[in-house]
């Protein structure tokens, strides 16, 4: 009997990591095998990095998988999902590279195990080009307990670009199914009282003045004076810097965090943040652009939901294409105003 997989184009769309890590998680959740080609043939180094490698492997390690050509810069690759276990596991990617995104390959799939899992993360947590370790625990994994998953992070280290050296765990409690959600408050509305406004500044090995003069910036960019702010120094084996603004809901806290970088002003950081959420906010959507981009596996595995938000990345659109690819299931975009999209998966009936 010849071996059916399911063929996907890692160069649709965006053509990044996104595309595997989506066909991981679903392949594995739907118990079918997936054959992957043109892995990340839309960045400047193609195939596996490690960060991604490790994604596989750990998809891998939590179903027993059957697996070819997984190995650095591959860039075609075949998957055979196993039987889902849960309990403890341990993913060290050996370089900056996002454990989140790690984490966010399997977190789906141990969240539907018959109990529940610990797994320990070792790599980058804030590394500017992924959703870092902070957005995780304050606007996605919220959401996600609204929708009926349990998660809690420990902290013991952080870790930035380049030198890496996070360490954290995230405890997963068994649930029978995602509970669909719906967020069409706007952060508009939220903004307007200063109380549920932050500004955060995160510094290691550089001078606290630093994140002080990106509060400072932002402060009088916003008009946020009056908003709790604080610089707060970690260690870390290399020199680093987040600067986060948040804003608050009952449901989760959104997230605008950009990444200092060398030659780039504690000011122009600030400004891009902020500019982010001044879009952010004319726009009247509940849901910012990245966090949009996360809820859409979680949405489709509740089998409905819906949200507003910023115009759809194509990082967004292709992380559809996806899910359509592999679930059959049509998450629908429509655009309200110049700045405003309702984003649905509605329940077949």
């Amino acid at each position: 009997m010849t071996t059916q997989f399911i063929k996907i184009d890692g160069s649709q769309g965006e053509g990044g990591g996104q595309v595997l890590r989506t066909a991981l998680t679903l392949s594995i959740l739907t118990q079918q095998n997936i054959e992957l080609c043109n892995i990340r043939a839309g960045r400047n180094k193609t195939g596996l990095l490690r960060q991604h490698l490790t994604s596989v492997l750990a998809a891998q390690e939590i179903c027993d998988a059957s697996v070819e050509g997984v190995e650095l810069s591959s860039t075609h690759i075949r998957f055979s999902p196993g039987k889902i276990k849960a309990g403890n596991f341990h993913f060290a990617i050996g370089s900056a590279g996002s454990t989140v995104l790690v984490c966010q390959t399997i977190l789906p799939v141990l969240a539907l195990a018959q109990s529940s899992s610990t797994v320990t993360f070792e790599g980058g947590t804030h590394n500017g080009m992924s959703p870092s370790l902070s957005f995780l625990e304050q606007s996605f994994l919220p959401i996600l307990k609204r929708m009926g998953i349990n998660c809690h992070v420990k902290t013991t280290a952080l870790g930035f670009y380049p030198a890496g050296g996070g360490k954290w765990q995230i405890s997963i409690q068994p649930a029978t199914n995602f509970t669909p959600i719906q967020l069409t408050d706007a952060g508009s509305d939220l903004a307007k009282n200063i109380s549920n406004c932050s500004l955060t500044a995160l510094v290691s090995s550089l001078p606290s003045s630093i994140g002080q003069r990106e509060i400072n910036t932002a402060k009088k960019v916003l008009n946020w004076q009056d908003a709790p702010s604080h610089v707060q120094n970690v260690i870390t084996p290399g020199p680093g810097n987040s600067f986060q603004l948040g804003i608050d809901s009952e449901t989760h806290r959104t997230v605008f965090e950009v990444t200092g970088e060398k030659g780039l002003s504690a000011q122009n950081v600030a400004k891009r943040a902020a500019g982010r959420v001044n879009a952010f906010i004319q726009s009247q959507a509940a849901v910012e652009e990245h966090l949009a981009d996360q809820l859409l596996l979680p949405i489709a595995l509740a089998g409905s939901g819906s949200f507003t938000t910023t115009k759809p990345s194509l990082h967004t659109l292709t992380n559809i294409n996806v899910i359509k690819h592999i679930l059959g299931k049509e998450i629908k975009l429509k655009q309200l105003t110049e700045s405003l999209w309702h984003v649905s998966l509605l329940q077949k009936t």
